[in-house]
């Protein structure tokens, strides 16, 4: 056994003993408390290289999201084993937290699909399709505060922004040629493929980017500055482009500032 000082990086101690020390147990001790914990009981989370995990911000709701398979789009969310989400067939890319920690949005390696799931629940909400090019993968999610928009951005040169209505009021009844018509439509997709069906009720994006670059790693964040809602998008070329987001229009965002953040 060593014992070891890690701030100074230097030896205290060592023990030999004539037989095998069993990593079996994990002693904490407090004041007040003693606490043995069994690793026996503890599994091995799956490989992770990218690092990919979500915390909430939340400090009143406190958990971890992580990828929960190297094979499928599993997500652990939580720290036991039971809170599993199956969200997609293929591996992760990206997930992130709403504010309130009662959302969680996943992202997976080709990009084109991002769903959003009630937590602790594990429940579906909505489902977007970022796009057609299949050869993008997700650089990262973000909500808004009030949890009403997510933005995702990506290898590719645009971020797109979903609005989310996840209560949404059903359609009135209309006797326009177009209505019976989108009726008819919706009725036929009881009848077909599950993946085929998932495609009509994938919303498409609110507002849209083009950003100056392809191919960067960036980060995407929303903020509301000056009551005036806002998409900020960090790269790796070092600069940070700010665009204002009207929430009420469709509409594709304005850049309004860049920032060279290594000076």
């Amino acid at each position: 056994v060593n014992v070891c000082h890690f701030q100074k990086r230097t030896e205290i101690c060592n023990y030999s003993y004539s037989n095998m020390i069993p990593p079996q147990r994990l002693i904490v001790c407090l004041e007040k408390s003693l606490t043995a914990y069994d690793q026996r009981d503890r599994p091995a989370p799956p490989p992770n290289p990218a690092g990919l995990c979500a915390p909430s911000i939340n400090n009143n709701n406190c958990s971890l999201a992580s990828r929960g398979s190297t094979t499928t789009g599993e997500v652990g969310a939580g720290l036991q084993a039971a809170n599993m989400i199956q969200a997609h067939d293929s591996p992760l890319s990206s997930l992130t937290f709403d504010a309130n920690r009662t959302k969680l949005a996943t992202g997976y390696g080709k990009g084109t699909v991002i769903r959003v799931f009630s937590i602790p629940e594990g429940q579906k909400l909505c489902e977007f399709r970022r796009g057609v090019k299949r050869c993008v993968s997700i650089c990262s999610l973000a909500f808004s505060l009030d949890g009403m928009f997510l933005s995702a951005s990506s290898s590719a040169d645009t971020v797109h922004i979903f609005k989310l209505n996840v209560k949404e009021k059903p359609p009135e009844e209309t006797t326009t040629w177009t209505g019976y018509f989108d009726k008819v439509l919706m009725a036929s997709t009881s009848h077909l493929p599950s993946q085929v069906t998932e495609m009509f009720n994938q919303s498409r994006a609110f507002a849209t980017v083009h950003l100056p670059f392809c191919g960067h790693k960036n980060i995407c964040s929303l903020f509301t500055i000056q009551k005036i809602p806002q998409l900020l998008v960090g790269a790796s070329d070092w600069y940070l482009h700010v665009y204002n987001l009207d929430p009420q229009e469709r509409d594709e965002c304005a850049l309004m500032k860049q920032h060279w953040l290594d000076g």
